[in-house]
């Protein structure tokens, strides 16, 4: 058997008991009464060989949050369990988690090959055996070729896959992120993402991966978990998230819905099942009169903005049409239209 199936193998063994439980977690900077509260009392599982995203705003937590996992910052309150383990106070190098940073934190002075194989270094292993394993790591994410080269000399793309080898070096039980894709061009980080979702499903490592990108939670996680101000807003799959979104924070945040107000509750529509009509329509439940602010082409689709009186404070609308409907029937800016949607297509929010 390979080293790399040997590696996997090892890999999956520990994964496979490896819930993260966080218990009432909180962090305040600072003490007093008064201290500001940068994580307030949240309480998540992230099951073993799961790709999790935490997504929301800066500064609602999200970063806090993957900080005390890694043992970079001190929780204040609460307990955060490992594989039943109670990690919370233990010194990052003895968690069982490894973290990559957003600015992959690369020794621009050595090799990809004693980049990946530094933490074995500082553990005593021999440099024979700790460089063997750091250019098998190098292999599996296709830089092999490159062990020798700086990170000066590589691309940005390169260099994200030698702070992933460095990372997993050491084998934890879980790989945090903070946002890894941020620093790179749309065409890279497209890429990139996807061989971070096919790592992670090969390797059977639980991800947990900070995020503000809403395209990027949901092309990445098999669990989002929505923050805001310090709290988990809601948490579930990218399908459940956006059919049903839990309050009005989520569906704005995660977008492609509207939120409209009927009676003393709000309902979120999503765009794609939103309708627009030429032909004037009595103001119901199911419709209201706006008009056209803004028309922008996205290639498959094309996406109005609208504004309806019928809607408190700036009463914005979207609507995304098809392509081929939208030339069908062209649609500008200052056009009177009736937007209207399907009982069926309505979610109810938390109030």
């Amino acid at each position: 058997m390979s080293v790399a199936s040997l590696h996997d193998q090892r890999v999956a063994t520990m994964a496979a008991q490896a819930d993260l439980e966080l218990h009432q977690l909180v962090k305040r900077y600072g003490t007093g009464p008064n201290a500001p509260v940068a994580v307030d009392t949240i309480d998540l599982t992230i099951k073993a060989g799961h790709y999790c995203c935490l997504l929301g705003p800066s500064g609602c937590g999200k970063t806090s949050t993957l900080r005390m996992i890694a043992g970079h910052e001190e929780a204040s309150d609460g307990d955060i369990i490992l594989g039943g383990r109670n990690i919370t106070y233990l010194p990052a190098s003895a968690r069982g988690t490894a973290m990559m940073f957003q600015s992959y934190a690369l020794f621009p002075h050595l090799s990809a090959l004693d980049n990946v194989a530094f933490s074995l270094k500082m553990r005593g292993m021999d440099k024979a055996a700790r460089q063997a394993k750091a250019q098998d790591l190098l292999q599996r994410v296709s830089l092999g070729h490159l062990a020798g080269r700086k990170p000066a000399e590589m691309s940005g793309g390169q260099q994200q896959r030698v702070a992933l080898a460095r990372a997993l070096i050491t084998e934890p039980r879980v790989l945090l992120l903070d946002e890894p894709l941020s620093a790179l061009d749309p065409f890279l980080r497209i890429k990139m993402r996807a061989e971070l979702k096919q790592w992670q499903k090969s390797l059977g490592m639980t991800f947990i991966h900070v995020t503000h990108s809403q395209e990027e939670a949901m092309a990445l996680a098999d669990q989002v978990v929505v923050m805001s101000a310090g709290r988990i807003e809601q948490t579930g799959s990218p399908h459940a998230i956006f059919n049903a979104p839990r309050t009005e924070f989520v569906a704005r945040f995660i977008g492609g819905h509207n939120v409209i107000p009927l009676g003393s509750a709000k309902v979120a529509v999503r765009t794609d099942k939103t309708q627009l009509s030429r032909t004037p329509q009595p103001a119901s439940a199911t419709s209201l009169s706006a008009v056209v602010t803004g028309v922008e082409y996205q290639g498959t689709y094309v996406l109005l903005t609208l504004r309806s009186e019928a809607l408190p404070g700036e009463g914005e609308l979207s609507v995304m049409l098809g392509e081929a409907a939208f030339d069908a029937s062209p649609w500008q800016a200052g056009d009177t239209a009736c937007v209207h949607w399907d009982a069926k297509d309505v979610h109810a929010l938390a109030a």
